[in-house]
């Protein structure tokens, strides 16, 4: 089958409702004939065809890790490469696809989880530059929701490294899906010593779009400091 025609499909497949479904019609592709099309859904304007590229991103990679590391290196380089001023691109998708991946894949983790988190960084002083900040914040959401999402099962390396007191300053920003998205990973994350600092926003009426397990939700701030709260302190 040629490249063309599987791109078709798979855009057309991404486009259906059903994620279980997605997952299981993509296997009976070859992994590193899916990676190509599987990029050009993460650009595309239907925000579900994105979100289900992602999603898919975190089965195919791994399988494909398995398989041929160095490929599955490829792709990672790629994401990175997307992130970067240089590529003169934006890089959509790019620390979803990420997090998903890593998500499903140890030595992936091992290897991608440090460039990952430093994209929550400030540049800092050249003496210190372990930062590679993004400055959009559509960017940002992205990566905040590579962070929570990672928290499923991460949650302890993510502690480990820091990353608890990296998400705070993005309680204070302007943007709605940035403050919602960092009070999300906070309470997925159960850190104790974000819960002083959510208390401010438990008012916040803005709305945030949080993609999970196959669909979009919409939550006020304030109702996602209510579920974050919830995590951080257990009822008794």
């Amino acid at each position: 089958m040629s490249s063309r025609k599987i791109k078709q499909e798979v855009l057309a497949l991404l486009a259906s409702a059903d994620l279980d479904h997605i997952c299981r019609e993509v296997r009976q592709y070859a992994e590193k004939d899916l990676v190509s099309p599987l990029f050009s859904a993460l650009s595309r304007p239907e925000e579900m065809v994105r979100w289900h590229a992602i999603s898919a991103f975190g089965q195919v990679v791994p399988r494909l890790a398995d398989q041929d590391m160095e490929a599955a290196r490829i792709v990672m380089r790629r994401f990175l490469w997307s992130l970067n001023d240089e590529s003169g691109g934006i890089g959509w998708g790019a620390p979803e696809a990420m997090a998903e991946i890593m998500l499903h894949h140890d030595r992936l983790t091992d290897e991608y989880l440090h460039m990952l988190l430093s994209y929550l960084k400030p540049d800092g002083p050249l003496e210190h530059q372990d930062g590679n900040f993004l400055e959009l914040p559509s960017l940002q959401h992205g990566l905040l929701w590579g962070i929570g999402r990672l928290a499923e099962r991460r949650t302890a390396v993510l502690i480990a490294r820091g990353v608890v007191a990296d998400l705070l300053p993005y309680l204070q920003s302007e943007d709605v899906g940035v403050r919602g998205l960092a009070v999300w990973s906070l309470g997925r994350l159960r850190a104790v010593v974000g819960r002083d600092t959510l208390l401010p926003l438990a008012t916040d009426t803005g709305q945030v779009r949080l993609y999970q397990q196959g669909h979009v939700q919409i939550f006020s701030v304030a109702d996602l400091v209510k579920n974050a709260l919830l995590q951080i302190t257990p009822p008794m």
